[in-house]
């Protein structure tokens, strides 16, 4: 029975992950079987045998594992000497992480803004129109693909061939450059403006997300209102700044804040199109570098809680924001 506790082989980890399963199964059967008891089971034991399994899941899997990351943070790369706020330290003075940083920061406020100004001028723009669900389906569609497969299309778009006779440009934009008469760059490699090219990618799943939200959102405010601003001789774009905006505030802050917190954990788009090189790694990005490629467990934690204590703000706002909107109501 080593297999529980030390697989080794994958015959080994294949069998721990169907006793796991099984009994999981069996665990959920026993409670399912005795809260569904005669009536004279308290209140309490039903409870506990709903939210028992999910309290101790949560802190199995989530808890526990935060507590480990934060007290890593304070160790070196093994974990065998107590450094104190040494990884941090190095986290926000050495040069190369405060590029991190500032990568990460241009994320976070390129990202919202971009996506979500332009997800609303398109919901505006195609709300009622005659084609308006082929033209929400075609913005939407990005937003099906995986990081990593939007990130593989781009990265042709953006490829580079050097200009050079019977080289042909496979890259999409850089045709279009040759086409205009101009040379082709090479946009994933020249700094610091790769950075904003790998942005555009994220802009471009993530506007799929605004547009349908607010889409919804503007389709819930009431005719009346809509009428009364018109008899005022409210139209375009007062309209929009007067009437549309303030209605859907508690939707645009839910899609801010939900793009933010999406864009502060990005990965998938930064690992496959540079790897985090030529100056365009962010702080998940460093995490996993640090962690897994340089075997530096404590300043990888370090970036880690760093991660996690940005998006702090971030959820306490749209929390607080959220219930002020249901105060209004």
């Amino acid at each position: 029975m080593d297999f529980l506790t030390d697989p080794s082989t994958a015959a080994e980890k294949l069998g721990l992950m169907v006793v796991a399963i099984v009994a999981f199964v069996v665990v959920m059967a026993v409670i399912l079987f005795a809260v569904d008891r005669p009536k004279r089971i308290p209140r309490w034991a039903v409870a506990l045998g709903f939210l028992g399994p999910a309290v101790l899941l949560v802190l199995f899997g989530l808890v526990y594992p935060g507590v480990r990351t934060i007290i890593s943070s304070f160790f070196n790369r093994n974990g065998s000497e107590f450094v104190g706020l040494d990884n941090y330290v190095t986290a926000f003075t050495t040069d190369a992480f405060q590029v991190v940083l500032r990568n990460t920061a241009i994320w976070v406020i390129t990202v919202p803004i971009v996506a979500t100004f332009i997800g609303l001028v398109y919901a505006v723009l195609v709300d009622r129109t005659r084609f308006e669900k082929l033209a929400k389906t075609l913005v939407f569609l990005p937003m099906a693909i995986s990081m990593v497969g939007a990130s593989i299309i781009w990265k042709f778009v953006y490829e580079f061939r050097p200009d050079q006779a019977n080289i042909q440009q496979t890259g999409l934009l850089n045709q279009v450059l040759v086409w205009l008469g101009f040379e082709p760059q090479q946009f994933l490699i020249n700094q610091p403006w790769n950075t904003f090219f790998l942005i555009v990618v994220m802009i471009w799943i993530q506007t799929g997300f605004a547009m349908t939200v607010l889409s919804a959102a503007i389709k819930a405010i009431p005719d009346d209102i809509v009428e009364a601003a018109r008899l005022d001789g409210l139209y375009g774009i007062g309209m929009f700044r007067h009437i549309t905006v303030p209605s859907i505030r508690p939707a645009l802050v839910v899609v801010v804040t939900t793009i933010a917190m999406g864009t502060l954990k990005v990965f998938d788009i930064v690992r496959t199109m540079t790897g985090g090189q030529f100056g365009t790694s962010v702080v998940a990005n460093e995490f996993y570098t640090q962690s897994f490629r340089q075997n530096n467990i404590g300043l990888g934690a370090a970036l880690a809680v760093i991660l996690f204590v940005l998006v702090i703000p971030i959820v306490a706002y749209n929390v607080r924001q959220l219930r002020l909107s249901e105060d209004v109501r």
